[in-house]
């Protein structure tokens, strides 16, 4: 007995491989287990599919419209006119957009009208001299032909010397010189003349905003276009062209042109404008920068009196008012977004990646395998086996019970990966990603030889 122990003293490895032999059989079964994708999982019908270029278009075809942000995150706040000013244009109206997209809202064709004169206008009487009339009308010598101007005055008359004042504000040319025509014939003076207009001020576009003058057009027989006021304004400055946009504030109304549209299609540079448009030339989504600017228009065109004052600080106070609705909504939304109130759609990280998780779909737009997988930090190069990536996706017909398709990813060529870039995820999709052949066997190791070292130092002890 004593020469027995001495030798199984002397020979320590011989009692581990002992204990091997007698702890392998039944570690191999509980040691360590681990998922894995297979074909009958209880009863349940799983069908693999390799994604390619093909299949990807199969994945995603299956319908899936993302969840919208509230309405508040895609809401401007914006200003109505107030009491007490009958001439003030009311506020822009601005829709709902969504910031960052700048979307193309061109104004209404405008019906061809004729030019009216108006108040500031001068206009040309093109004479030819008859006789004695002539000293009537013009109060100058005869035999030669003149070319007279008169201004419209603020009653709409010019004053013609020697003969009167004849009302022509609001006319067509054509009307104006019928008029002045008849009112010569009642003054007994019979000429031959022409009407023409020498000056164009009663009618004015404005252009303003990053360009590099702001800059009054006058608007004449043929009405200016928008490029025509860019370029008298010297061209538009703006930094960024995806940001920029033309905004045109006419008749109480906002539209906008982005500056991206403005310079791939020519229609709209040739789009008519009309007395009392204002240009802005916006290099941002900056309403309030807008507002100013036709603000300061609204003063100096139409507003005369205090009330002007009152009524645009009203305007800037509801602005201020609506602000503070729309931020107290939004973080109230936030709020019930932490706290698990409102409704998500989810997909679910398992297996080798770097933390399983729940990951949230995106609002108003579509992910892909890549935005999961890479969003949430890869797969772990040391563990994650790049061979079998899976997305498994029950299926939403009552009539499979509940069978499983395992779309299969194979990373191993990343030319691969551009597969994930494309495949559209789903709610209640499963990201799984099965760990490396040496992984596993590493993780029984870990677990079977700290068993292996004790069970000789039992057995001795016993």
């Amino acid at each position: 007995m004593r020469h027995r122990r001495a030798g199984f003293g002397a020979h320590p490895l011989h009692a581990l491989a002992l204990a091997a032999g007698l702890l392998l059989p039944a570690a191999c079964g509980v040691v360590y287990t681990s998922p894995n994708v297979s074909r009958t999982a209880g009863g349940v019908d799983v069908r693999e599919i390799a994604l390619t270029p093909e299949t990807v278009i199969m994945a995603n075809r299956s319908p899936y419209s993302p969840r919208n942000l509230p309405r508040e995150f895609y809401s401007a706040a914006s200003a109505r006119q107030g009491p007490g000013l009958g001439t003030l244009p009311e506020a822009p109206q601005v829709p709902d957009e969504n910031p960052g997209l700048l979307e193309l809202r061109p104004p209404p064709d405008l019906a061809d009208q004729p030019y009216r004169l108006g108040i500031g206008d001068v206009v040309l009487l093109a004479t030819k001299t008859n006789g004695d009339t002539v000293e009537r009308l013009s109060g100058l010598l005869a035999a030669q032909t003149r070319r007279q101007g008169y201004t419209v005055s603020d009653d709409g008359a010019i004053s013609i010397p020697d003969i009167g004042r004849v009302e022509i504000a609001g006319l067509t040319l054509q009307e104006a010189q019928d008029r002045i025509f008849r009112f010569l014939l009642d003054q007994q003076v019979d000429p031959a003349f022409s009407l023409e207009v020498a000056e164009f001020n009663s009618q004015r576009v404005t252009v303003g905003g990053a360009v590099h003058q702001a800059a009054r057009l006058p608007v004449a027989l043929t009405p200016p276009v928008l490029g025509d006021a860019l370029t008298a304004a010297g061209g538009v400055t703006v930094r960024d062209e995806e940001f920029a946009s033309l905004r045109l504030y006419r008749d109480g109304t906002l539209y906008q042109i982005p500056y991206e549209d403005y310079l791939a299609r020519p229609d709209l540079h040739d789009l008519p404008l009309k007395d009392g448009d204002a240009v802005f030339v916006d290099n941002t989504y900056d309403l309030d920068r807008a507002f100013e600017f036709y603000r300061q228009e609204v003063d100096v065109i139409r507003l005369r009196s205090q009330a002007r004052k009152d009524t645009l600080d009203m305007m800037q106070a509801e602005m201020e008012l609506r602000r503070s609705v729309l931020e107290e909504r939004r973080s109230n939304f936030r709020a019930r977004t932490e706290l698990g109130a409102e409704p998500r759609d989810y997909i679910y990280l398992a297996g080798e990646v770097e933390q399983q998780a729940r990951v949230p779909l995106p609002y108003a737009q579509q992910a892909t395998l890549a935005d999961v997988l890479y969003g949430e930090g890869g797969i772990p190069t040391r563990t994650g086996n790049p061979g079998n990536i899976y997305v498994l996706r029950p299926s939403a017909d009552p009539a499979e019970f509940g069978a499983v398709t395992a779309w299969h990813l194979d990373t191993r060529n990343a030319v691969n990966i551009t597969l994930a870039t494309r495949m559209q995820m789903r709610p209640n999709d499963i990201v799984f990603v099965e760990e490396q052949p040496v992984t596993k066997w590493n993780r029984v190791v870990q677990q079977f030889v700290p068993s292996l070292l004790t069970t000789p130092a039992s057995i001795a002890a016993r």
